[in-house]
C-alpha cells in the first residue's frame, strides 16, 4: 500500500511534501530541494579546500630552494642534489598541469641514485621529505618477494605511501615515494635456473607497472595479516618514485666497459683520462643492465644520477658543519646534563682518519664517536658535578685503543 501525499517526508529534515519546492525519491527515502542544495554547498567547499591544498602544494619551493635546504644537512654531492631538486620541482609542475586538446603532456621522471654505502643516500631522501607538501615515505626494496611467496608484496610501497597521506587516496596520488637497496634485487644470474628469482627478478617484474604508471588495489593494512579487508585503487601514474642504492661491484662492470682496471693503467692510451677513484660517475643505463636489472626496469627509471665517494676533506666537514652534525649531536646530549662539551681539532682530524681507514663512509665515523665518548656518556649523568668537559687527542686515542673496533680495519 502506497504512502499518501500527506504522509511523504525529507528524510533528511523532516520537511513534508507541502512545504517544498521538490521532493525527490528515492529507494525508501526522499530529499527535498533544500538539502539538495545545502548538501551541494557542502560538497563545493570540501572540493575547493582540496583543491587549495593542492595548488599550494604545486608551488611550493623552486629548484635552488629545495638544494639551498639540502645543503643544510647535506655535505657534499652537489650533482645528485641539483639532478633531487629539479625533480622534485619538475614533480609538482606536473602535477599542477591541466591537460588540453593536443597539449604537451609532461611525463614523469623516475630518478636512480647509485652511489657507495654511506655517501648519503638515504640521507637525502629523508632529508627532502621534511620540505615536501606531498606525501612521502621511505620502503625497503630488501623486504619484497613476488605475489605467493614469503615477504611482502610490491603494493605494500602503496601501503606506505596511503599511511603517510592519512588514508587520503587523493593525496597519495600525488605523493613521492623513495625505494631503498634496489640494487639487492638484482637478477642472481644470467644464467636460467629450474628455481624462481623470486625476491630478484620476480620483485622487478612487479615494480614495472607501478613505476610507469596503472590502477593498483591496495590493502590498507597490509595484504598477509589482514587477508578479508577492502582494497582501495591506487592510481601511481602522478606518482614519483625515487630509487637509490649502492650496486656494490659496480665499478668493474664500469671498470670493464671503459676498457680499463680498477687497479692499474687504461689499455687505450687515445681514450679520454678516466679517474678511477670514483668510476661511479660514468654509470650509465648498460652498466646497470650488466649488473642485474632488466632493461624494462632500467627504461621506468631514466634518470640516472651518482653520489661521489666521501674524501677526508668532506668527512671533517660533515662531522663538523652540517645543522644535525655529530658533534653538534653530542653537545645537545651533554647539554641536557648541564656540561659544556668542546672537542679539540686534532680529535676530529683522529676521528676522519679511522673513517678513511674502515671505508665505511659517514657512518664509519658515528661508531668511531661512539667508541671515545660512551665513558663520558656513561658517568657524566650520575657523576661529579662537571660543568665543562673536553676531549683532547690523548683522550681520545685511549679510549679508541680501548674499545674493539679498532679490529674493525681493513687489511
Amino acid at each position: 500500500m502506497s504512502k499518501n501525499n500527506k504522509d511523504i517526508k525529507c528524510s533528511f529534515c523532516g520537511s513534508g511534501k507541502q512545504d517544498t519546492l521538490m521532493l525527490i525519491a528515492g529507494l525508501d527515502a526522499h530529499i527535498c530541494d533544500k538539502c539538495v542544495a545545502q548538501a551541494n554547498q557542502i560538497l563545493a567547499e570540501e572540493l575547493n579546500v582540496r583543491k587549495n591544498k593542492t595548488d599550494s602544494s604545486v608551488t611550493l619551493l623552486k629548484p635552488v630552494e629545495i638544494k639551498d635546504h639540502l645543503d643544510k644537512y647535506v655535505i657534499g654531492q652537489d650533482q645528485a642534489k641539483k639532478v633531487l631538486s629539479v625533480a622534485v620541482y619538475n614533480h609538482y609542475k606536473r602535477l599542477g598541469q591541466k591537460i588540453e586538446k593536443d597539449e604537451v603532456e609532461i611525463e614523469k621522471s623516475n630518478i636512480i641514485m647509485v652511489g657507495e654505502t654511506g655517501t648519503g643516500k638515504t640521507l637525502l631522501a629523508k632529508t627532502i621529505a621534511k620540505v615536501l607538501n606531498v606525501p612521502f615515505c621511505i620502503c625497503d626494496a630488501t623486504v619484497l618477494t613476488e605475489a605467493g611467496y614469503v615477504g611482502e608484496d610490491v603494493e605494500s610501497i602503496l601501503t606506505r605511501l596511503l599511511q603517510a597521506a592519512d588514508y587520503d587516496v587523493a593525496a597519495a596520488e600525488r605523493g613521492i615515494v623513495y625505494i631503498d637497496e634496489v640494487d639487492k634485487i638484482a637478477r642472481k644470474s644470467d644464467n636460467p635456473s629450474i628455481t624462481r628469482d623470486v625476491s630478484g627478478e620476480g620483485v622487478q617484474q612487479a615494480l614495472l607497472k607501478i613505476l610507469e604508471g596503472t590502477l593498483v588495489n591496495v590493502p590498507p593494512q597490509g595484504g598477509r595479516k589482514h587477508p578479508d579487508q577492502k582494497m582501495i585503487a591506487v592510481n601511481t601514474s602522478n606518482i614519483l618514485f625515487i630509487a637509490g642504492g649502492a650496486f656494490d661491484g659496480i665499478e668493474k662492470k664500469i671498470a670493464n666497459r671503459l676498457r680499463t682496471q680498477t687497479v692499474g693503467y687504461k689499455f687505450d692510451n687515445n681514450s679520454v683520462e678516466v679517474d678511477l677513484k670514483n668510476l661511479y660517475k660514468y654509470i650509465t643505463p648498460q652498466d646497470l643492465k650488466a649488473f642485474g636489472l632488466i632493461p624494462e626496469l632500467i627504461g621506468r627509471l631514466p634518470v640516472i644520477t651518482h653520489l661521489n665517494p666521501l674524501d677526508r676533506a668532506t668527512l671533517l666537514s660533515i662531522l663538523t658543519e652540517p645543522r644535525n652534525s655529530l658533534t653538534k649531536q653530542y653537545q645537545k646530549l651533554f647539554e641536557y646534563e648541564g656540561v659544556k662539551l668542546e672537542f679539540d681539532s686534532e680529535v676530529l682530524e683522529f676521528i676522519v682518519d679511522k673513517a678513511m681507514e674502515f671505508m665505511l663512509g659517514a657512518r664509519g665515523l658515528r661508531s668511531i664517536c661512539e667508541a671515545i665518548m660512551i665513558d663520558a656518556m656513561y658517568e657524566t649523568p650520575s657523576g661529579k658535578s662537571t660543568k665543562e668537559l673536553y676531549i683532547t687527542l690523548d683522550y681520545a686515542r685511549d679510549k679508541f685503543e680501548k674499545s674493539d673496533i679498532k679490529k674493525l680495519k681493513v687489511a
